[in-house]
């Protein structure tokens, strides 16, 4: 990679993090980190990247005492710092604020580094220095007076703080543009301009993610066609339930969304073809401050969010971060509404020389009156489809589904080395429920045509939920045939409990005229209460992957993962069946090359064993055997517009042999029954993200696949075969303080055999926000723009998405 293409230091709007991968180059240079060059994150502090290769030190000591020519003329320190690095070919790393509003006279003649970069500070404050790993930083220059000690800055915690590489989907420290999968990120910034808080509505942002959202708290995300099996915070979690999630997320909490497409085995050691959701925290930075957002809007919304930051030593060492989330709101559905706190507490703090210590605290509290439990019956048995309003709820007035969540995580890093790092990681996730549901169905699938033969079923149980996961690895760099290479390994281990109680006193009325109201069915007296399920299930895995720098322009990476996966009880999901002690042992490989076709441009292929233990049962009670197979993707990713813009275009396949695929309704056990199906899923996937040009970023996302069962015919009908997913926003150049952005969702047409269908559609949102001044800005947000009718999801029943509706808030900076 050249260095003609260095990130302006001062450059604050829609930036982020960055940094650069150890051990890629053997010339020091500027790269964004990949996530922020994926998408041009918006950030409040423009940085440049860092953690260039080992065996560049010696280059650049040696570049720090020979003298060159320079011919920089006078203006502002960003501009004439980033010119002069670009020029010396050395790495600098820094703060967009400590330049912000300082001028330089300039630089012509001959300089070495260190006396270049003293010519440019003269008269501001700063001074250069250079790190440990050879870049260079800037701090304030010491104050000397007669008789004082020399006090100077301690910066060693930002760099762990601020500039941080994301390990997207192998483990290791890569950008986007060099990873041999696709990913695409959401970020906060996104968030925030389309009016989105939950963790629903944000992955259907992403490209590739389709939401299956078939009840009003319980959620199934796919991915080429499978369901995402895991959802991450920090690159750590466990496997969810069948593939669902209960509740959502508060979004405020994240810095971004990291979804990684394809095998995910080197992140958990288990998993399949769709992929992994990794939510990453908000982290404590180096500058006091953060913002306050109020909002309300349709359907009694009302909201209000605080972040904080506050630097808590004056050595900058110690510093901690506060985000709060209240929201309270009706909905479009009859009678449901939510109420949702989060409340999330970080510190982190430097100790010794060499160590980071991280301690994080997060409380969400979530009521949901009136839910859905299940979908709508909309099927006749003509094949017509029932048309209701989209207010329309099978739920009654006495329903309720209630979840508390308490999170803590714990993170040591400690600097072996410039090229070294240890870290163990320790995660305590602990919930509990409680609900009075009521669903809704027909013994045949379908309704009678005058819209009745609904019977209902009253539910309630209370459960409790517990995870532990402990993870410690080392990664740094080694050099092997005269080249730099990067390693990680480690061993983790978790163990997931759960427990469910269920009450009698279930009765199973028939029910009057679809739609009805909410007081049709009286709550019933409840009877006692028993265990309906109550299992563990532990994992213990060993993993290891380098990436080996083959040739300056071929890199292969190698890994593998061996796992021990022990499940007890009656199952974690639930039946009554005892798993016996169940006992599996997998590794895993992955495989992966990239080629630098041209410093913009890279091609790629991966190949990855999978794996994934299933929850489901056959027709007579037993758990179905692991499903196992095998993805493979190549691709091609480029950069374009001085690196502001990414391109991505992949080609995958996936065989999941022995996959639980739903096959019947036991109405004796009252759930669904399973056979294992082999399917294949085959397409490819466009993406574009970044900025065209200073004031206008775009996103766009097309996804196309096939899926097939054993006999070669479609199979999962449910799932949009093509989904093109678009977002850009621009400032007016004409009224600088006024930004607009639009989003569009299309998918192709969706059915279910025997069940609701789904023409393809479109939903347009759009926002418009307006600086008031340098700390306050107001938004205006209309989601689904045309008042489309349609249904969101045909896999289980039916539900209609949101009509037309509109947000305003009001962002201040403190």
């Amino acid at each position: 990679m050249s260095n003609h293409h260095i990130q302006p230091l001062g450059q604050h709007k829609r930036q982020a993090d960055r940094a650069t991968p150890a051990g890629q180059h053997t010339n020091f240079t500027l790269r964004p980190l990949a996530f922020a060059a994926h998408l041009a994150i918006v950030g409040s502090v423009a940085l440049l990247g860092w953690v260039p290769p080992a065996q560049a030190q010696a280059a650049a000591a040696q570049a720090a005492v020979q003298a060159r020519a320079y011919n920089i003329p006078a203006g502002s320190l960003v501009a004439s710092l980033n010119r002069f690095a670009e020029e010396a070919g050395v790495l600098l790393t820094a703060s967009g604020d400590i330049t912000q509003g300082k001028a330089s006279q300039g630089l012509k003649g001959q300089y070495s580094v260190s006396a270049g970069f003293a010519a440019l500070l003269s008269g501001t404050g700063l001074e250069a220095f250079r790190q440990a790993n050879g870049s260079f930083g800037l701090r304030p220059a010491p104050v000397v007076s007669q008789g004082a000690e020399v006090q100077l800055s301690t910066v060693t915690v930002q760099n762990k703080r601020e500039l941080r590489v994301s390990k997207g989907a192998t483990n290791l420290p890569m950008e986007i543009k060099d990873t041999p999968q696709t990913i695409s990120t959401v970020d906060k910034e996104s968030l925030r301009d389309f009016g989105v808080s939950n963790s629903n509505d944000a992955l259907r942002m992403g490209t590739g993610i389709h939401v299956e959202e078939w009840e009003t708290n319980r959620t199934g995300y796919s991915a080429r066609g499978f369901d995402v099996m895991l959802t991450q915070v920090d690159g750590m979690g466990m496997t969810n339930d069948w593939g669902l999630v209960e509740g959502q997320l508060d979004t405020f909490l994240f810095e971004k969304i990291e979804l990684v497409r394809g095998a995910n085995g080197l992140l958990t050691g288990v998993g399949n073809a769709s992929g992994t959701i990794n939510f990453v925290r908000k982290r404590p930075t180096n500058k006091d401050g953060g913002e306050i957002q109020l909002a309300g809007g349709s359907n009694g919304l009302k909201r209000v969010a605080l972040d904080y930051n506050k630097v808590l030593t004056e050595d900058g060492k110690w510093a901690g971060r506060l985000v709060v989330a209240q929201e309270d709101k009706d909905s479009y559905l009859r009678a449901l509404s939510d109420k949702r706190s989060t409340i999330y507490g970080v510190l982190e703090g430097q100790i010794g020389t060499d160590g980071v210590l991280t301690l994080g605290l997060t409380n969400q509290d979530a009521k949901q009156r009136s839910p859905m439990w299940g979908s709508l019956t909309l099927p006749y048995a003509d094949g017509r489809l029932a048309d209701f309003d989209v207010s329309s709820s099978t739920s009654q007035d006495w329903t309720r589904w209630n979840n508390k969540s308490l999170n803590a995580f714990v993170e040591y890093t400690h600097a072996l080395s410039p090229d070294w790092e240890a870290k163990i990681a320790y995660n305590h996730t602990k919930g509990e429920g409680n609900t009075k549901l009521f669903y809704a169905y027909t013994n045949s699938g379908y309704l009678n045509n005058d819209n009745t033969g609904l019977v209902g079923w009253p539910y309630r149980s209370e459960n409790e939920s517990q995870s532990d996961i402990v993870d410690l690895n080392l990664s740094g760099r080694f050099d092997a045939f005269g080249r730099q290479h990067d390693l990680v390994a480690g061993l983790s281990h978790s163990k997931q409990t759960s427990l469910t109680y269920s009450y009698a006193g279930a009765t199973f009325p028939v029910m009057p005229t679809f739609p009805y109201a909410g007081d049709v069915y009286p709550e019933p007296t409840w009877g006692a209460k028993s265990v309906a399920s109550d299992g563990d299930q532990a994992i213990t895995r060993l993993y290891a992957a380098t990436r080996l720098t083959l040739t300056d322009r071929l890199k292969g990476i190698v890994g593998l993962n061996s796992i021990k996966l022990q499940r007890n009880g009656t199952a974690i999901y639930g039946g009554g069946t005892n798993l016996d002690n169940e006992t599996t042992e997998k590794s895993s490989p992955y495989v992966g090359a990239t080629y630098d076709i041209t410093p913009d441009t890279l091609a790629y292929a991966s190949y990855s064993d999978i794996f994934q233990a299933q929850d489901q049962r056959n027709i007579n009670g037993a758990f179905l055997a692991p499903m196992k197979g095998v993805n493979t993707e190549v691709g091609v990713k480029a950069e374009w517009l001085n690196r502001k813009l990414l391109t991505t275009f992949a080609v995958f396949s996936a065989t999941q042999k022995g996959l639980a695929t739903i096959a019947g309704f036991d109405t004796v056990a009252q759930q669904n029954y399973y056979d294992p199906k082999d399917v294949t899923s085959r397409g490819f996937e466009i993406e574009a993200t970044g900025r065209i040009n200073a004031d206008t970023q775009l996103t766009a996302g097309f996804t196309s696949l096939k899926l097939t069962g054993p006999d070669g015919n479609d199979l999962y009908e449910w799932v949009p075969r093509r989904t093109l997913k678009l977002r850009a926003d621009t400032r007016v150049p004409m009224l600088p303080s006024l930004r607009l952005g639009s989003a569009l969702r299309w998918q192709s047409d969706v059915s279910k055999i025997g069940g609701a269908r789904q023409d393809a559609y479109v939903v347009a949102d759009a926002f418009a926000s307006y600086e008031l001044n340098n700390k306050t800005t107001l938004r205006l947000n209309i989601n689904n723009l045309f008042d489309k009718k349609y249904l969101r999801t045909v896999q289980y029943g039916a539900i209609y998405g949101a009509p037309r509706n509109l947000m305003v808030s009001l962002d201040y900076k403190l």
